[in-house]
């Protein structure tokens, strides 16, 4: 009895340390949760708030008091750049509910209490149970609006200043031209290889403001796009044809793959997608490669799935050393090694091409290994023949029929 006792009284004390233990972190948890900068919402899978600390009361307008115990809806409201807000579908929250995995949007406004709109960078993961259902989920909103303002400030200058810039660099290129053509002006060898280098310099000029302009294009959502139904392997054979002369002055060889190994034909594959956007990033894929392949050859492949698209740019250069390839697509960045700097280049090219394949909802990656080359990887959706066909013809049906007019 008296041991009994005794292991009775241990477990109370055990229990009671534990309790207090629990009430310790959850202390905590609440003092970091409430003085922390960022907004924080913990809503159930009823869609309704159950945390909401004094940094989501600043940012939205609500208090914690009045936010508590409502639908998220009423107090995360959301609207993309424009203001138009976003449907229930297009919601962080929504999202996470549906698919079970964190949602990152790093391009929303918010809408207040008392409708201000405020750029915010929102995450929000889902809190799953035992029987991997979610049963909760925790948003994290950052205010960024004048952070998003600052950049929209540099991206409208740089536009506006590559844009000026270009007329009076073509104007310098045009009167240069002229200079080193023979029917025009008559020039001795060592002038003529001042001229040309100076007429590479401002080819290189006009590139770089190019690109520059395209950059910020593509970062505030500008970028014309005129998308259409395209077979993407008749595409690609004549896309190809187009390349083959850049391949051929390095001497490099230049090899098209259609589908894969084991199939006997190469299906259709269709997708919807701007021809000339899609033009530009394999181009400039290619390029890269013809720049800093020196021997061997180049394989541009195209395959896909039910649900995808892949092209594939494969080269025999000098390779991306690993800790490079994770910043690869920023803006600016550039390999810095003896390739690098002996080619040039702006470091955009990558990354617009990023911006132009996420705009139509695919994926650029590199694989790559040091002196062994790379490959680059361009996944698209796909569209079904039956899909295809339809959509093309309905746009048939849609040009009107010219009018034949009698001669008399």
């Amino acid at each position: 009895m008296g041991i009994f006792s005794k292991k009775n009284k241990t477990n109370k004390r055990g229990g009671k340390q534990l309790s207090e233990s629990l009430r310790d972190e959850k202390l905590k948890s609440s003092l970091i949760i409430n003085n922390i900068d960022d907004a924080v919402v913990l809503v159930d899978s009823s869609n309704i708030v159950q945390t909401f600390n004094p940094a989501a009361g600043a940012l939205t307008g609500w208090s914690q008091e009045e936010a508590i115990g409502i639908d998220y809806r009423s107090v995360i409201k959301l609207a993309d750049d424009k203001g138009k807000p976003y449907p229930d579908s297009n919601h962080p929250f929504y999202k996470v509910f549906i698919g079970k995995k964190t949602i990152r949007d790093s391009q929303a406004t918010i809408i207040t209490r008392d409708n201000r709109l405020l750029a915010v960078d929102i995450s929000v993961s889902p809190l799953i149970d035992s029987g991997n259902l979610v049963s909760g989920a925790i948003g994290v909103l950052r205010d960024v609006d004048e952070q998003r303002k600052e950049e929209k400030q540099r991206a409208d200058f740089i536009s506006t200043a590559s844009h000026e810039m270009r007329t009076p660099v073509a104007a310098i290129e045009g009167y240069l031209a002229l200079a080193m053509n023979d029917k025009v002006s008559q020039i001795d060898t060592k002038a003529r290889s001042f001229l040309e280098k100076a007429h590479a310099s401002t080819e290189h000029l006009g590139k770089l403001f190019q690109d520059l302009l395209t950059s910020a294009k593509a970062e505030d959502g500008r970028l014309t796009s005129h998308p259409e139904i395209i077979e993407l392997v008749s595409y690609t054979e004549k896309l190809v044809e187009d390349l083959k002369f850049s391949a051929e002055k390095k001497e490099l060889s230049l090899n098209l793959i259609k589908g894969s190994k084991d199939a006997t034909i190469t299906p259709l594959l269709y997708t919807k997608i701007d021809p000339d956007r899609l033009r530009e990033v394999i181009t400039n894929l290619f390029d890269n490669a013809v720049k800093y392949t020196d021997s061997g050859g180049i394989k541009i492949g195209i395959t896909g799935d039910l649900n995808v698209v892949q092209f594939s740019i494969a080269d025999t250069g000098p390779g991306i050393p690993r800790e490079d390839i994770p910043h690869l697509f920023q803006k600016f960045y550039r390999v810095d090694n003896s390739a690098t700097r002996t080619v040039g280049g702006t470091g955009l090219g990558l990354f617009i091409s990023r911006k132009i394949i996420e705009m139509y909802g695919g994926k650029i990656w590199v694989e790559s290994e040091l002196n062994k080359g790379s490959t680059f990887y361009i996944n698209i959706p796909r569209i079904n023949s039956q899909q295809a066909s339809a959509e093309l013809k309905a746009k048939t049906e849609e040009t009107p029929k010219l009018s034949q007019t009698k001669t008399v």
